[in-house]
């Protein structure tokens, strides 16, 4: 029989050793006293790429904002950033250095479907939580994948939205710009049985790739020109996609386009004139209304840390994704770990983010599925 005092010296250092154990845990997962450190890697090209750093803002305003208040738990929100230039090779070295080498809680909040997927690729592979990609990538949830939580609708929903319109307006032809690669493809399976569902033909796949030439997209221009068509959608790379209407329009083509939310505030700017009459998919209510608590809130919270800076759809969504992964840091418990994380979302069941319900089960990471259509009109507005 074990002695009294030595049993109890024997279950103290048992205790000393667990809470030492726990704490060299959460450490080694961006948790400390003070601090959840949280990764990402995002396109900001330098500073060159205006849908991130519109994003970027939105974020950085709604962290200021919690910060001030206390943050999370006690702990303030570190936000550890990292440009992937808009490659996913680069996003896929920049989430291995943050979660190896810079030891953070979790990756959070990439856009552009390339480099959030190198980050998921990474993200799977260690076994941490990736929250809030800012992409429509069909792979991000399709096969599921059980530590990746979107937050935004996909793409698939706004090839939907746009192309029953076409059709409710009496449209039947319609083309598909998107980007060579693995994941274009998996949206031109998307778009195909949707056209299939609607009763509408795809008559043009433009693929193009990131060194697209001016020659190659005249090319795609004379195409559209040519084709009788009703709608001309993209699935994103509003840069590349600017240079194509504007080629079209130079040859007199009426040919109407179509476009999703992911840069549409960038584009519809630099178009000017162009961009009159244009249809957008929005995941987003209007970020200068101020018809929902969410915008009223972003607004406020915006203008109060970005004085000066206009509103946008980025901004907008920078700041709902953030807020979401907030709501899912308190879920995890004031003693945070990333099982804690992925278990607090799940037995909520879903995030509130001021109204607006992204849900998440086991098997099943759908998000919000808000998908809302807005026109960019003569006074230089969009209109939902």
């Amino acid at each position: 029989m074990i002695p009294t005092i030595f049993s109890r010296r024997l279950r103290h250092h048992l205790a000393v050793t667990l809470l030492l154990a726990v704490t060299s845990l959460a450490q080694a997962q961006g948790v400390s006293p003070k601090q959840i450190l949280i990764g990402q890697s995002i396109t900001l090209q330098g500073g060159k790429n205006e849908y991130g750093m519109a994003v970027t803002d939105g974020i950085n305003a709604y962290m200021q904002d919690v910060n001030v208040r206390g943050g999370v738990h006690g702990r303030q929100i570190a936000l550890k950033t990292l440009d992937d230039d808009n490659k996913g090779s680069q996003a896929e070295a920049n989430a291995r250095q943050l979660i190896e080498e810079d030891k953070v809680f979790l990756l959070f909040g990439s856009i552009e479907g390339g480099p959030s997927n190198a980050v998921m690729k990474v993200t799977s592979q260690l076994q941490v939580p990736f929250f809030g990609p800012m992409a429509g990538s069909p792979t991000l949830r399709r096969p599921h994948q059980p530590l990746v939580f979107p937050v935004r609708a996909e793409h698939r929903d706004e090839f939907r939205v746009l192309l029953e319109y076409i059709r409710t307006t009496g449209g039947k032809r319609v083309a598909f710009f998107r980007a060579d690669s693995a994941v274009g493809l998996e949206h031109l399976e998307n778009f195909k049985l949707l056209c299939k569902e609607l009763g509408l033909e795809l008559v043009l796949d433009l693929p193009f790739n990131s060194d697209v030439s001016d020659e190659q997209l005249g090319a795609m221009a004379r195409r559209i020109a040519a084709a009788n068509l009703q709608g001309v959608i993209n699935h994103g790379s509003a840069g590349v996609y600017e240079k194509l209407i504007r080629l079209v329009r130079a040859q007199g083509s009426p040919t109407p386009f179509m476009a999703v939310n992911s840069g549409s505030t960038q584009l519809a700017r630099r178009l000017g004139e162009l961009a009159h009459g244009m249809l957008f998919a929005q995941v987003l209510p209007s970020p200068w209304e101020r018809k929902t608590d969410l915008t009223r809130e972003y607004q406020e919270t915006f203008k109060r840390h970005k004085p000066g800076v206009d509103f946008s759809y980025g901004s907008l969504e920078g700041y709902m994704t953030a807020k979401a992964l907030v709501a899912a840091l308190r879920l995890a418990g004031p003693s945070p770990t990333r099982e804690s994380f992925v278990q607090g979302i799940y037995k909520a069941g879903s995030i509130d983010i001021n109204g607006l319900r992204a849900n998440y089960q086991p098997g099943d990471h759908a998000g919000l599925k808000l998908v809302d259509l807005a026109i960019y009109t003569r006074d230089n507005r969009f209109r939902h």
